[in-house]
């Protein structure tokens, strides 16, 4: 990087006070698209009279009109990286007193669809307008059919390997392919020319078993806190991909003090995220309790607990109930968040008794999901993942 580039990002990022002092230092003035970036920028993050949301001129104003704050949106987007535009966003949510916006129809059409937007839209969704409903469920689908993109897939064929791994039927079906097989069998028909296996044929896996007795039993106990909103979004759709496969059963519970079961709303991860209500105390103890009695078959059911532990019951009689439930032959695994990238808040104390129990106790990226619930269903050891959550911890 040049002399000239590394003072034209440092002009950037230090607002246009420090032009004056960078003319001295031989730095031009910015021009053309690194004008617009230091408009756009100190729209939000220059608090003198030279920019910010109440100047003339530059970024929206306070109590900007929809078309100024449209326009800066639209130079955001266009402007900045995919990954700079949603932290942006949400500074300029946070920062200038614009949350109120984001329930206008107009402006959420040119909002960057991001989680943690998301999960602030749905803690106020009590809140919104009549006539911004249909804009924000349109713009929590957009998020949801992100997530469901990047998990449906792999999910399916991580939890169809693990749960008919032994399994095989002549019925052909995408969805049940069962790849390592296949790929294994028809290794001696790679062609070269082609540098790929042409298979002879496929190996499937039995899908049509559905008998209770090897029904797997899938519970999600979601804490819907409010610090938990990410994870209730990633958990939302997990839980619906789980809910369309035919060999589990899935159980969908949300608590805060109160318990309410989504298990119904399972069919549209969107109406299903609407069902919750971010914000709230906890008692996690007694929404456990309430999921007890769907266990019918403890060494075919899996309980994942989604909290970070702040537990505002009783927090004996939860880790009692925990050891209950692993003793009994569930197998149960506390999540202490289910979100993208940064260090997760959660009761430290109480993770570490709960781990003492022997239930595997952290947090997981949604990336990572399928091979989490492969591994959960054959009943490997979860410690990696655990282990791996420690280290990114202290790092």
């Amino acid at each position: 990087m040049d002399d000239a580039t590394r003072i034209q990002r440092w002009r950037l990022i230090l607002g246009q006070e420090s032009q004056e002092r960078f003319t001295g230092m031989g730095g031009a003035p910015l021009t053309g698209e690194l004008d617009l970036m230091d408009q756009a920028l100190a729209a939000i993050y220059n608090r003198s009279d030279a920019g910010g949301f109440g100047s003339p001129g530059r970024g929206a104003g306070h109590g900007p009109s929809n078309p100024q704050l449209t326009r800066w949106l639209g130079d955001v987007r266009s402007l900045f990286d995919k990954d700079l535009v949603t932290v942006i966003q949400g500074d300029a949510m946070n920062r200038c007193g614009l949350r109120q916006l984001i329930f206008e129809p107009e402006l959420l059409e040119n909002l960057e669809p991001d989680v943690s937007l998301a999960s602030a839209i749905l803690t106020l969704k009590e809140q919104i307008p009549k006539r911004s409903k249909d804009s924000v469920r349109a713009f929590i689908r957009r998020i949801v059919e992100e997530i469901n993109k990047l998990l449906e897939q792999d999910i399916r064929r991580a939890v169809t390997a693990a749960v008919n791994r032994r399994r095989h039927s002549p019925i052909p079906s995408a969805a049940a392919l069962d790849y390592r097989t296949t790929i294994a069998r028809n290794l001696k028909n790679y062609n070269p020319r082609l540098k790929t296996i042409v298979p002879e044929r496929f190996w499937f896996f039995d899908r049509t078993t559905t008998s209770a007795a090897n029904r797997w039993t899938v519970i999600l106990d979601i804490d819907q806190s409010g610090s938990m909103g990410e994870s209730v979004i990633y958990s939302s759709v997990m839980s619906c991909i789980l809910a369309s496969m035919s060999r589990l059963q899935t159980r969908v519970v949300a608590f805060d003090t109160n318990v309410v079961d989504l298990t119904e709303r399972c069919a549209d991860p969107v109406d299903l995220l609407f069902g919750f209500q971010l914000g709230g105390g906890t008692d996690i103890d007694k929404s456990v309790a309430y999921c007890q009695q769907f266990v019918e078959n403890p060494s075919k059911t899996l309980f994942f607990l989604i909290t970070d532990l702040e537990e505002g019951g009783n927090r004996a009689a939860l880790l009692r109930r925990l050891e209950e439930l692993k003793g009994s032959g569930v197998t149960v695994v506390c999540l202490l968040a289910l979100a993208d990238g940064g260090r997760p808040y959660y009761d430290a104390q109480m993770a570490q008794r709960v781990a003492g129990l022997g239930i595997p106790c952290f947090a997981c990226s949604p990336e990572r999901l399928p091979q989490l619930l492969e591994r959960t269903f054959r009943g490997q050891d979860l410690a990696a993942f655990q282990k791996e959550f420690e280290t990114r911890k202290k790092s």
